[in-house]
């Protein structure tokens, strides 16, 4: 059984083909793909040879294959540029096997794109939202928006190659930079048609400028980060760097805590993590910078303190976090399960969000508790012992040196207790 060929084309059709993929043309029985890639390519098919649609029909086109194949007939499949790049070529493969699929590349758009403008992009992040239309994404979007993937990218990296669509255009794109505070920081290129006669090249475009036009498609959109990202840790912010009611009566997990409790989630960079009773953001937040391909849900009661932590998590450009204002359990059926959960207030319902939070809980996962009072101990022990999961308690007690006259001391802060649950297979 001879492999199917997945040949890459551009607009320029027979032209940036090399000389082997074209007698690959020339001898197929069987040939599939869009519209005008079929246009592209039509010098070279044989005029017996079998054409095939593919457009809205993507999910058939490896049965079609299959079929070709196990007929003994030569089958090309037309993709994109390079078919392994977010192409069609993935999912034949996973289909089908890697015996039966030979993929025959041309220049992919990101690397078309790239030479008419003149950018190195070893270094860069490469994201497709050529995909269904996703909406506008705005700060708090949740981890599964269609755009989210592309700002979690946007807060790490400094050069992007992004594959556009008609509904995720750049100008969509271009207003997610707005919305995330970002107008400033970034330069767009837009390079359109590549590799056809109407090709055209946009370059050096702010945000605002580009998110009130349109462009001719397909197209590649470049973002380039021309201002310093705000330095943040990935882990042990300061307490003062972070906003919190003043004087200090806002609910603020301190550092020497906060660092404990989020070892104890032993988090995954891809975790879904719930922070209840989120008080500045403080948890929440780190624990979204050491999740950057994951994202947090996080819930405050108080208006004051979740209007702080959305100030925090803008200060600090944290794309992948959701916060509303609200007091738990509200709300945390809508939220997707998660792989950790920090319970930092429970305004007197512990023992139901306990059994909420472990019930939603994915396998594997941990619960962690911060615990200042003893009642509060003793129904968390009790919640947690009735489960039959492996729990442990550590106590926390920190001092920090304080200036007194021209010498120092020690300033002890508050004890706390910290629960830690983790759900293993029953």
């Amino acid at each position: 059984m001879k492999p199917c060929q997945v040949i890459g084309v551009h607009d320029d059709g027979a032209a940036g083909l090399t000389a082997h993929a074209q007698e690959l043309l020339r001898a197929a029985d069987l040939i599939i793909g869009a519209p005008h890639q079929l246009r592209a390519v039509a010098s070279l098919l044989p005029e017996q040879a079998e054409r095939r649609d593919a457009n809205g029909r993507v999910a058939t086109v490896a049965a079609w294959v299959e079929e070709a194949l196990r007929a003994g007939r030569r089958a090309v499949v037309l993709a994109t540029g390079d078919p392994l790049y977010f192409g069609i070529a993935a999912g034949l493969i996973a289909a089908l096997g890697r015996e039966h699929i030979q993929v025959v590349p041309t220049f992919s758009s990101v690397q078309l794109a790239a030479a008419r403008l003149g950018l190195p992009w070893q270094d860069a992040k490469l994201v497709s939202v050529h995909a269904a239309d996703a909406g506008e994404w705005a700060p708090g979007a949740r981890h599964d928006h269609g755009l989210a993937p592309l700002a979690r990218a946007v807060a790490r990296h400094d050069l992007l190659f992004c594959l556009t669509s008609p509904a995720n255009d750049p100008a969509r794109i271009a207003r997610l930079l707005l919305a995330a505070g970002l107008g400033e920081a970034f330069r767009l290129d837009v390079a359109t048609r590549l590799n056809a006669p109407d090709e055209a090249l946009f370059a050096d475009l702010t945000p605002a400028a580009v998110a009130e036009r349109t462009f001719p498609t397909p197209n590649v959109l470049v973002l380039r980060r021309i201002a310093l990202r705000p330095p943040r840790p990935a882990f042990g912010v300061e307490d003062g760097n972070y906003l919190q009611r003043q004087p200090e009566k806002g609910l603020l997990t301190k550092l020497e805590v906060r660092a404990v409790s989020l070892a104890k989630l032993r988090l995954d960079p891809a975790a879904l993590v719930w922070d209840i009773g989120a008080g500045a953001g403080t948890v929440g937040l780190e624990a979204a910078m050491l999740c950057p391909d994951g994202h947090v849900y996080a819930i405050e009661k108080n208006p004051a303190d979740s209007a702080n932590a959305r100030a925090n998590a803008r200060r600090f450009g944290i794309l992948n976090y959701t916060l509303v204002t609200d007091r738990a359990p509200a709300q945390l059926e809508t939220w997707p399960d998660p792989d950790a959960v920090f319970i930092g207030g429970s305004s007197g319902e512990l023992p139901a969000l306990i059994t909420r939070c472990l019930a939603r809980l994915k396998i594997d996962g941990r619960l962690v508790i911060n615990i200042v009072t003893f009642e509060n101990l003793a129904r968390a022990t009790i919640a947690v012992q009735a489960t039959g999961l492996p729990w442990e308690v550590l106590q926390l007690s920190a001092a920090r040196s304080q200036p007194i006259l021209q010498l120092h001391r020690l300033a002890a802060q508050n004890p706390v207790w910290i629960v830690v649950v983790t759900k293993e297979h029953s």
